[in-house]
């Protein structure tokens, strides 16, 4: 009996930079361009990746180059306007927890004028979407009902829609019934920190109800992704679970215009593995959607410096948005949004 062929899989980084020259793509909408590319081979286990200029990629055998053609074409095109959000320049997710054990804020937003007042706040200070979530995803937190979820957040969206119609919200939340009780709220986005694994009526809802949402790479659950972390390559195996999500959406008739991907810092990952998924986070380009990071605050900026000090992570935040920045990235979630859209200023004022 034979053994199994192995599946050879390429993958397509673009090397990003801002000046441009006469054999430069343009990355999407972007002011980054690229004219050169490592290419990634992913042949069973084995993995190995190579340098190369663009004008080379003809050189190479028909059904490489046709692979790297493909996704050079969704690295390239235009990412379309989701609601107002513009990707030609970077845009700001403002994070609200209405919790009493997130990891950062918990038990700051309990209260309902306490929330409210942080919402004008992040608006104030610069925020294109507020993410609102009731339930704690931080490492170790246990699922809560679904009902007490909805009471948590219900009275706050009530507040805030009854005051500012047009102000962009999210809703962070795995839960269908969560989804479907804000609805009437005519909410704008959601974002699932599960990536769309928790609930299977979920993709079901985004296709009826035709909401923009977040994919974010995550394994296991929150109680237990710190426990047991494995991967083959951590990059290639979240880009697989990304692509493989997405075409799960496809088939359930879902638009791509409807969907930002994120490669989910700190749910499952090891110190050495977030910083790998932020410093190739442009390989994500080639799935040929807005990229969201969410790197605020989170452990690995306390690993690197000894300090697990939550209030004291903001410069390691800010370093990974810029950082961003220079990749593409096109969404940022982030807890200090005045600091964070004061640096995205300055930094795109020196580019």
């Amino acid at each position: 009996m034979t053994a199994a062929r192995k599946l050879v899989k390429y993958y397509v980084r673009p090397v990003l930079n801002n000046t441009k020259n006469k054999d430069s793509l343009c990355l999407g909408s972007s002011r980054l361009y690229f004219d050169k590319i490592e290419l990634i081979t992913r042949n069973g286990n084995d993995i190995s990746s190579k340098y190369l200029h663009l004008k080379e990629i003809t050189g190479l055998p028909k059904n490489i180059s046709k692979t790297i053609k493909i996704q050079l074409k969704k690295i390239t095109k235009t990412r379309k306007k989701i609601k107002s959000i513009n990707f030609n320049k970077p845009s700001i997710m403002g994070i609200l927890n209405v919790t009493p054990d997130s990891f950062s804020d918990g038990g700051k937003f309990l209260s309902i004028d306490n929330a409210y007042a942080q919402y004008q706040k992040l608006k104030k200070e610069g925020a294109d979407i507020v993410d609102i979530g009731g339930e704690s995803t931080r490492p170790g937190s246990k699922t809560i009902p679904t009902q007490k979820e909805i009471q948590r957040i219900m009275p706050v969206i009530d507040l805030i829609k009854s005051k500012s119609k047009s102000s962009l919200i999210s809703i962070d939340t795995r839960k269908s019934a969560v989804m479907k009780a804000v609805m009437k709220y005519n909410i704008d986005f959601i974002n699932d920190v599960s990536g769309l694994r928790y609930d299977n009526k979920v993709t079901e809802f985004l296709s009826n109800s035709k909401i923009p949402f977040v994919i974010m790479h995550s394994i296991s659950n929150p109680t237990k992704m710190q426990n047991s972390i494995k991967y083959k390559n951590v990059l290639l195996d979240v880009y697989d679970f990304l692509e493989n999500q997405i075409r799960k959406c496809k088939l359930k008739g879902i638009s791509e215009n409807k969907i930002i991907i994120d490669p989910g810092i700190g749910f499952g990952k090891t110190l050495k593995q977030n910083l790998t998924l932020i410093k190739k986070i442009s390989l994500l380009h080639s799935l040929g959607l807005p990229v969201m990071l969410g790197s605020s605050r989170k452990s690995f900026i306390g690993k690197i410096q000894k300090n697990e000090l939550y209030e004291d992570r903001i410069g390691g935040s800010i370093a990974s948005v810029l950082y961003g920045l220079s990749q593409g990235v096109q969404l940022f979630r982030v807890h200090d949004v005045y600091e964070t859209n004061q640096a995205i200023k300055v930094y795109s004022k020196l580019i």
